[in-house]
């Protein structure tokens, strides 16, 4: 029986069963960085092909609607492309004896809860040993705007909401598409992520080529934006020195304020459950972004308030993985 995700009780391989393991896997080891020292990463290699037609398709001699075309085609062949392999992959796993190997190993790839947590780790790490010149260096790994303006407090905020939009992007959208739709769902919005973070850029040489790209990472985004922000707010209910309430309040009232549509949502809850207040004014390598504050908490964020967003990630990744495992029970129950 060949069938995907949330609508497959009956599979010769339960796919949540992978998923599972591979929440556990990802949490405990990572992302296997060894091997894509070795072979390319997925993402790398998904990045080749937008990099291709973005050389080939994006010119600058062309008109903006020709240009909006043509990134429209990019963007449709990439996601049909990444739905091939998807239902390839998947298909490997109901057929072959090994092929849930292939699957599971993709699926950690993938992910990204112990590789975000390090990343931001090490921001908090660094401006404990290292000051705020330390503190800039492991930022500028995580964020696009530039570091050369940041105090420690503008370091310290802009690893914790690095922290929770990722939250969203690389763990908590993957898992929810891929519930949904199995890997073929995964993989194409981890592609479509990939086109918006190359191309869906708003500056002359992406605003039309890039606008199919940022408008579907938008919509794809939608459910799994705010499921981050309750999440959080799941997760201040049993992290200590964090609220809850505030987690919600802060997170209805001040998702809006955000530039996007959707990262406001677990950068608010996540500034609400810490007494934060995170975006404001930033500045990126070729323009200032005025944005207002969400939060009513302190500003001055310090390297303390890294390790508690920390905690509260920990714990949000952790009911995340055990809505997996309801979800997967709750199959289990409907198809015996």
């Amino acid at each position: 029986m060949f069938t995907f995700g949330i609508f497959s009780a009956n599979t010769a391989f339960d796919p949540f069963i992978l998923l599972i393991l591979a929440l556990i896997l990802d949490a405990a080891l990572g992302g296997m960085g060894p091997v894509f020292k070795i072979l390319p990463h997925p993402v790398v290699i998904i990045g080749r092909v937008v990099g291709w037609f973005d050389h080939k398709l994006n010119r600058p001699n062309r008109g903006s609607m020709d240009r909006a075309v043509r990134g429209a085609l990019t963007v449709t062949l990439c996601v049909v492309l990444a739905g091939a392999v998807g239902i390839g992959v998947h298909w490997l796993t109901l057929h072959h004896q090994f092929g849930w190997m292939v699957e599971l190993f993709l699926l950690v790839a993938l992910l990204a809860q112990r590789e975000l947590y390090g990343a931001v780790r090490a921001v908090m790490d660094a401006l404990r040993s290292d000051g705020t010149e330390g503190g800039r260096r492991a930022v500028s790994r995580i964020v696009a705007r530039d570091p050369a303006y940041l105090d420690e407090h503008g370091v310290a905020r802009a690893a914790i909401e690095s922290l929770a939009e990722n939250f969203s992007d690389g763990i908590v959208a993957p898992v929810f598409w891929y519930v949904l739709f199995g890997f073929p769902g995964l993989l194409i919005y981890k592609t479509v992520n990939t086109l918006d973070s190359m191309i869906g850029y708003k500056n002359d040489q992406y605003r039309a080529f890039g606008f199919t790209a940022a408008r579907l990472d938008d919509i794809l985004n939608l459910a799994p934006a705010r499921l981050s922000g309750l999440l959080f707010t799941l997760a201040a209910l049993i992290t200590p020195g964090t609220n809850p309430v505030h987690a919600f309040r802060t997170m209805w009232r001040d998702a809006g304020k955000h530039n996007s549509p959707n990262a406001g949502w677990p950068e608010a809850a996540m500034a609400g459950a810490l007494g934060l207040a995170l975006a404001g004014p930033r500045t990126y390598p070729q323009h200032v972004v005025n944005a207002p504050w969400m939060g009513d908490g302190r500003a001055k964020a310090q390297a303390v308030d890294i390790e508690r967003a920390l905690y509260l990630f920990g714990v949000a990744c952790l009911i995340n993985a055990l809505i997996v495992a309801v979800i997967a029970v709750f199959r289990f129950q409907l198809g015996s």
